[in-house]
């Protein structure tokens, strides 16, 4: 990925000196060109946080291991180049970062005599994986706290990540009783918070520093479950709000055929936040203390959800 970030910013810086409202739409069209990929992963950091309603009772926990599988949709594999910006930029359709095929060309209205330039390619990816290690365990009150973490950690050349998260699961109908009791199911309503930090090293022959850049999203989830235990199976439905917000910086100077640019000027991006509703269906399928489950969520970016976790109370 940071080849392709690369490309666009050398692309941007490459056009002449901005002017403020130049810098604006250089911005929209970075986060244009980026925020399926930062969209796709905040769909997959809200979701995971539960399969049932019922919270834990006091000091009963789970520890499980959950893949989150997000499809992108097919809008989001390409976007207008003229319609991104304020009209300082201008071309047709191009691929987004998840798209697919060449980038197309564009053109600078401030000098409109420079040589013909090109958006970044994308790199094709129809589905984003991202796994999750999640531990939950019951409070008083018919309350649950869950948390999430992974230390960060280095992805091979391209830069290191890390991730945290907090939720919080509590029974609505204990403060309902002739509802609570009269009808065998459980209604929690649920919230969680998860941050991914990342640093992107961007590595490019043509520059005398190597720049890296800092790609933080969060991801905000609030949710109404209601589940049904029948025997060892556990069918449940959710109906939530998720907001998403980006965080894109690069920090340093480096140079680009002799020209020393500070990057941070034109990069230092908070993304609009996305924010859209959700509705999940799953099921969760006990073996003594071993818990599995699967669920699917109807969303904007879809998201499928397969884990497996020991579960006690």
């Amino acid at each position: 990925m940071k080849k392709y970030l690369f490309t666009l910013l050398a692309c941007l810086i490459g056009f002449s000196s901005y002017s403020q409202n130049e810098i604006e739409d250089g911005k929209s069209l970075i986060e244009a060109y980026v925020s399926p990929l930062t969209n796709s992963l905040g769909s997959a950091l809200n979701n995971g946080w539960y399969n049932t309603a019922k919270p834990h009772k006091l000091g009963g926990f789970d520890v499980t291991i959950t893949a989150n599988i997000v499809m992108v949709p097919t809008n989001a594999k390409t976007f207008n180049i003229s319609k991104s910006n304020g009209g300082a930029f201008s071309g047709g359709e191009t691929p987004t970062i998840l798209g697919s095929g060449n980038g197309s060309p564009i053109d600078y209205s401030g000098d409109p005599s420079l040589d013909q330039k090109y958006m970044p390619k994308g790199i094709n990816i129809p589905v984003i994986p991202l796994p999750m290690l999640q531990a939950g365990v019951g409070l008083i009150k018919g309350t649950e706290i869950d948390v999430r973490f992974i230390p960060e950690f280095k992805i091979g050349s391209i830069g290191k990540v890390g991730l945290f998260g907090i939720g919080f699961k509590h029974d609505l109908l204990q403060w309902i009783p002739v509802i609570g009791d009269a009808i065998p199911i459980s209604l929690s309503l649920q919230t969680g918070y998860t941050k991914l930090s990342s640093e992107i090293e961007l590595i490019d022959p043509t520059a005398s520093i190597d720049p890296s850049a800092n790609l933080d999203i969060s991801a905000t989830t609030v949710n109404l479950i209601l589940s049904k235990k029948l025997l060892m199976f556990t069918p449940y439905v959710g109906l939530g709000y998720n907001s998403t917000r980006t965080t894109f910086n690069v920090y340093e100077k480096y140079d680009i055929a002799g020209l020393t640019i500070n990057v941070a000027e034109l990069t230092k991006i908070d993304f609009e936040s996305k924010n859209n509703f959700r509705a999940n269906i799953g099921f969760r399928f006990n073996i003594t203390v071993i818990a599995l489950q699967a669920n699917y969520t109807f969303a904007e970016y879809p998201t499928a959800t397969l884990g497996v976790g020991v579960s006690l109370r």
